[in-house]
């Protein structure tokens, strides 16, 4: 059996970072692609477990809960003032997500690059032969 890739960067942008997440079912892709989100905003590796946050997002459809998901981590950091580094989804569909985020609060020594937002550039969420397959670009 082979082991699929959590994610990858892709380098063609100077104001933005690309990457692609990958799961084998959508709980498995909306955690690994907030890690790669993560990975971005913060030394990841570093980050402990020692407070947990619940987080519920809703969206119309596929498209729309992913990216309600993204966003919503990234106001997180903001109006929790805290880095995540675990991300255990309870329950999940096409049109919600409940999660169990892990972390602690900001330290400066933790942080890494500062997301904005989400961008449109590229954005697709699509289920795939393998599972599903998200693009996301990141306003930096």
């Amino acid at each position: 059996m082979s082991i699929m890739k959590k994610y990858k960067f892709i380098d063609d942008l100077t104001s933005d970072v690309l990457f692609e997440a990958y799961g084998k079912d959508l709980k498995e892709l909306f955690s690994n692609a907030a890690e790669a989100m993560f990975s971005i905003i913060c030394k990841i590796d570093k980050i402990k477990q020692e407070k947990t946050e619940e987080f519920v997002i809703k969206g119309e459809k596929l498209e729309d809960t992913f990216w309600n998901w993204l966003s919503g981590l990234i106001a997180l950091v903001d109006t929790e003032e805290m880095f995540f580094s675990k991300f255990e989804i309870e329950e999940i569909d096409e049109t919600h997500v409940k999660a169990k985020l892990h972390g602690q609060e900001i330290q400066p020594e933790l942080g890494e690059t500062v997301v904005k937002s989400l961008t449109n550039y590229k954005y697709e969420v699509k289920k795939t032969d393998k599972g599903y397959k998200a693009v996301v670009s990141l306003d930096i």
